[in-house]
């Protein structure tokens, strides 16, 4: 049992510390912020994507915007790349597994739009490829990593780097910052 209070004070601990290592980025999370709420207030769409535990953090986070996140308030568009399990099969089999995120951004993110990409590593082919192809369609780009930044930062136009190596800890300050924006814009629009 005592091995076991051990390992739990040592995931506490991990989490503690990678978050107090979130208050130096205060001013990057408020930029981003207005960012999105730039895009919202244009009338662009705000898309998500990313892999794995990153893909369900992205469905999670545009929910938020879609639904709702504290505060009753119109709908905001907002959309993860990564729920249609038709587009990204028949991508992925058509194409490749690379391009899952490029092809459905090519057919539907315009230039007044947001992709924000999540990605533990910042080293996702499929993210980096779906980042460079909303470049090209004009979009703004915001990644969310972790580790030394990865490929992905040197792609967009805004990112954010969670200062750990650990995927676990990188994944739970994605949803802490995102929770922050999703508060930020509730505050934002509604009185």
């Amino acid at each position: 049992m005592s091995n076991s209070m051990a390992l739990i004070d040592l995931n506490l601990a991990e989490h503690a510390s990678v978050l107090a290592k979130l208050t130096p980025l205060k001013s990057k999370i408020l930029e981003i912020a207005l960012i999105i709420k730039n895009v919202i207030d244009s009338g662009g769409i705000v898309y998500w994507c990313g892999n794995g535990g990153s893909a369900a953090d992205s469905q999670h986070l545009a929910a938020e915007l879609m639904g709702r996140f504290k505060k009753e308030r119109g709908a905001i568009p907002s959309i993860a790349l990564t729920t249609d399990s038709s587009a990204l099969t028949c991508i992925g089999n058509d194409y490749s597994f690379d391009e899952v995120f490029s092809r459905q951004v090519e057919g539907v993110v315009r230039e007044r739009d947001v992709l924000i990409a999540l990605s533990t590593s910042g080293n996702s082919p499929n993210v980096c490829k779906g980042v460079a192809a909303a470049k090209v369609k004009g979009a703004t780009t915001i990644a969310l990593s972790g580790k030394d930044g990865g490929e992905l930062c040197g792609l967009v136009d805004f990112s954010l780097v969670i200062p750990s190596d650990s995927t676990a800890r990188i994944q739970e300050m994605h949803i802490t910052i995102g929770h922050i924006i999703c508060d930020y814009i509730d505050a934002d629009l509604v009185d």
